[in-house]
């Protein structure tokens, strides 16, 4: 099972306030912080968290060619409510909203540091 995923950033400040106002929109709120270097949301009750941090190693964070965060939501709506929200925030499109495939509804867009994401809905 999957505890939390992180993805790396050059400007935590930047990418926190990103996500604070991405991840408010579905109820999730900070869980977790180590001052200057990692911050994690989640859901109140919920084991899962995203976090995102500067790299251990002090190096420059990069987005993965062929990663991506897959984050799941209930319903098409959702689905649609998230992307939108991203790219209000100043996150790109990498996949308007539709159905990709039977029962499978997904959006696809980057943050801020060009790291890959999908908002989903099964069914």
């Amino acid at each position: 099972m999957i505890a939390y995923t992180c993805l790396g950033t050059n400007d935590l400040e930047k990418a926190c306030a990103f996500y604070d106002a991405l991840f408010s929109s579905i109820g999730a709120d900070r869980a977790m912080e180590v001052a200057n270097r990692f911050v994690a949301w989640g859901k109140e009750g919920g084991a899962q968290m995203f976090a995102v941090n500067k790299p251990f190693n002090d190096e420059a964070a990069s987005a993965g060619n062929g990663t991506m965060i897959s984050l799941g939501m209930k319903t098409k709506a959702e689905v649609d409510a998230l992307y939108k929200k991203a790219l209000e925030l100043g996150g790109s499109c990498e996949g308007q909203p539709g159905a990709r495939g039977e029962g499978f509804y997904a959006a696809y867009f980057r943050d801020l540091d060009g790291n890959k994401l999908c908002a989903c809905s099964f069914g």
